[in-house]
């Protein structure tokens, strides 16, 4: 009961590692291409990406502004230094979640091990039972 419990931890953690995996490099995506964007002029062509590999040609009317999402479908206007700041303590937050995931992880598997180690050395004891002619006894018999 508790192995099956073990693994669907294990399962469920492996999950949300991958997904803030998944969050960390869109985001570290995300400050490159701020940094890039820096050194953009006025009018400069860019391709902005619309999803599915898809991409937009468009003007860049500033490189000073960009508009950032905070959450709840919720988008405000930042400098792009600001962005960068912001970005930055997404990183280093997540980062930490995904470290505390990951110790989690490692401490549910080593329970996983234990308890595998706990019934090789039950099932060996059996054996031994067995080979040496000795049968456990019957209960109510």
């Amino acid at each position: 009961m508790e192995s099956r419990y073990l693994e669907e931890t294990v399962n469920e953690l492996q999950s949300r590692i991958s997904m803030m995996n998944s969050v960390l490099a869109e985001l570290r995506v995300s400050s490159m291409t701020l940094d890039g964007l820096e050194k953009e002029k006025k009018d400069s062509q860019l391709f902005v990406p619309i999803g599915g590999g898809s991409y937009v040609k468009a003007k860049l009317e500033t490189s000073k502004k960009v508009v950032v999402g905070i959450g709840a479908d919720v988008a405000v206007e930042k400098t792009v230094k600001e962005a960068k700041v912001e970005l930055e303590a997404r990183i280093a937050e997540l980062e930490k979640t995904r470290e505390t995931l990951g110790q989690q992880f490692n401490q549910v598997i080593g329970r996983i091990q234990e308890n595998r180690a706990q019934m090789e050395e039950v099932t060996a004891k059996l054996r031994e039972g067995e080979q040496s002619g000795v049968r456990p006894s019957k209960k109510g018999a």
